[in-house]
């Protein structure tokens, strides 16, 4: 058995493996292998017990850290999504959820140095080429972790971690509105389906429930347990990969992205804990699916892109969103409560939509740090010396140093 250093984080409603850059083999077959192995997919039993993953998307992912050479940013981050049924790593998407986790990982492991008290850190996800805000409190050198912020989805408080998206429109397709309309007909054997394809932070395809007989305040377990459903679902997600310029074919769509996600007025929901969110205190209903499965809260990236698309004329999200929330921020009921997300969405020079900004709040926690173990015979990454750099002294190398 060989080990490599990595860290268990929460960042929102996700959890994943944290690793520095230089721990790792470099990018391509034996990195994926690594990260499979760790996570403990495939598993044709969909539990990953092998592994430190946890049977559902929003537990079984990677992130890889390192400190930035770009302008702008001080850290840079890759997110990787592991399939659980299959030996598949996708990297098309960001996570918004586990973003809230990249600056208090790199405090923990010494990529980063911040004085004591409120900090700002930009960051760069590399999945998306865009550059984030990062906004939290520092305490004894590490992200504070303690405080009053409730999260829907996550038993207890923490301290606030504000994540502004900077220019977050077109994160893989170039444009807020990827084939120029607010809304487009997708064609499916079984006929034709009005739809959204919005693309702020990730690339979103936005269906209103009712035309699939759906009332939108359904549980996960109720949706994922339909297969005809979560099969249409899916081609759907596909056919607006197409349309999106993402994909040349269904069947080349990524895993990952685009998320579909059904879309429903305000109404009052069960919640997975078993109480209830009364309509009044949420501006729309929405169930998003990622690699397949219904999503027990919200990606936070699905939240940016539903703030912008409801800011948009004509969206699906725009007709279901309740009129007095226009332009403001928009809560969302989910399986797990309502998250609150904002977005800037302007008419650019040459008469396109934009996105200026889009933002949310998390909370984030260091779980375990340490070595996870990988096969013998598995490349355990290669000690990279530190790179030459002019950065901050805020950051440091691997090995501790500032730079």
């Amino acid at each position: 058995m060989q080990w490599t250093n990595a860290a268990f984080m929460r960042g929102g409603t996700s959890k994943g493996l944290f690793f520095a850059e230089q721990d790792l083999p470099p990018r391509g077959p034996d990195r994926d292998a690594l990260y499979l192995r760790a996570l403990g997919s495939p598993d044709r039993f969909g539990r990953q017990l092998d592994g430190m993953g946890g049977g559902i998307s929003s537990l079984s992912k990677v992130v890889s850290v390192t400190a930035s050479d770009r302008a702008g940013a001080e850290l840079d981050y890759t997110v990787g999504q592991v399939a659980v049924d299959a030996p598949v790593v996708d990297y098309s998407g960001n996570c918004g959820n586990l973003s809230a986790a990249v600056v208090p990982f790199a405090l923990e492991s010494g990529l980063l140095v911040l004085p004591d008290g409120p900090q700002t850190v930009r960051i760069f996800n590399t999945n998306t080429e865009k550059h984030i805000e990062v906004q939290l409190r520092v305490e004894n050198g590490t992200a504070s972790a303690s405080g009053p912020l409730v999260l829907p989805g996550v038993s207890g408080t923490g301290s606030p971690i504000e994540l502004r998206y900077l220019r977050p429109a077109g994160s893989r397709t170039g444009a807020l509105l990827p084939t120029g309309a607010a809304a487009d007909v997708l064609r499916l054997e079984d006929g034709e389906h009005h739809a959204s394809l919005i693309d702020a932070a990730n690339p979103m395809v936005f269906v209103r429930a009712e035309d699939l007989g759906l009332r939108g305040d359904e549980l996960p377990a109720e949706l994922d347990a339909d297969s005809a459903l979560m099969g249409r679902l899916d081609r759907l997600r596909r056919a607006g990969a197409v349309a999106m310029g993402m994909a040349a074919e269904d069947a080349a769509a990524p895993r990952a992205v685009p998320k579909i996600a059904l879309v429903a007025g305000p109404r009052t929901c069960r919640l997975l804990d078993g109480t209830t969110v009364a309509a009044e205190d949420a501006d729309l209903t929405l169930r998003v699916l990622s690699m397949e499965q219904t999503h027990l809260a919200t990606p936070g990236t699905a939240a940016l892109c539903t703030a912008a698309a409801a800011q948009i004329p004509g969206s699906t999200v725009a007709e279901a969103v309740r009129p007095s929330a226009a332009g403001g921020a928009l809560r969302i009921a989910t399986p797990s409560g309502v998250v609150t997300a904002g977005a800037d969405v302007r008419t650019a020079p040459d008469g396109r939509l934009t996105a200026e900004s889009a933002s949310l709040y998390r909370t984030a926690r260091t779980l375990m740090r340490g070595q996870v173990a990988v096969p013998a015979g598995q490349p355990r990454g290669s000690r990279r010396g530190p790179q030459d750099s002019t950065r901050s002294a805020r950051v440091r190398d691997g090995a501790g140093r500032r730079r």
